[in-house]
């Protein structure tokens, strides 16, 4: 028997406002998970294990659910770049980003509690930056304060004019929850889309 409650492993408004666009029902939880990278590890394993630990955390408080667990992040010149969590920090990556090209790793995972299955994909994201100045980095902070998004990059508002061009196959991954693939992996589960 397929599950029918959903739920969202995840405390950012953006993916819970990415997911409403389905028009299901849904439970918001958050995830006990620790999102530190590991040593050596790739940026999309980093996102790949983040998103599982994220749904798998709650399946003992939801023993008959398909739980949602997202994780994104931005690598540049093999660095990873994280959430920055400040002006300072937010204000150092979009210098670096500056006239580069940044994958986007965001990784999607729906764990079925009843069952035991994880399904689990990464969708890259390929974004070129423009050659902005540093008024602009400020600008676009003081009005935007993307201080919670993986590389301060907040495509879905005035970061957008900071970029010169984006690539890649779901345009919701960008913003942190692939809803191609979302839906995909609900299908796979029976769970009734349509």
């Amino acid at each position: 028997m397929t599950p029918t409650q959903l739920v969202l492993g995840s405390t950012s408004p953006y993916r819970r406002e990415l997911l409403a666009r389905l028009g299901l029902p849904f439970t918001v939880a958050a995830p006990d998970c620790d999102e530190t990278p590991l040593a050596g590890e790739s940026a999309a394993d980093t996102a790949t294990r983040l998103a599982c630990n994220k749904a798998t955390s709650l399946a003992k408080q939801f023993p008959n659910a398909l739980i949602i667990g997202s994780d994104q992040v931005a690598l540049l010149h093999g660095d990873q770049l994280g959430k920055p969590g400040n002006f300072e920090r937010a204000f150092a990556q979009l210098s670096r980003m500056r006239g580069q090209s940044i994958v986007f790793h965001t990784a999607l995972a729906l764990h079925n509690s009843a069952s035991g299955h994880t399904q689990q994909v990464v969708v890259p994201w390929q974004v070129s930056m423009r050659d902005y100045s540093d008024a602009e980095i400020r600008h676009y902070l003081e009005r935007e304060q993307p201080y919670d998004c993986a590389g301060s990059a907040k495509t879905e508002g005035l970061g957008v004019a900071m970029i010169e061009n984006m690539a890649g196959s779901d345009p919701a991954a960008i913003i942190g929850l692939p809803l191609i693939e979302l839906c995909r992996m609900l299908r796979a589960e029976g769970f009734p889309l349509l």
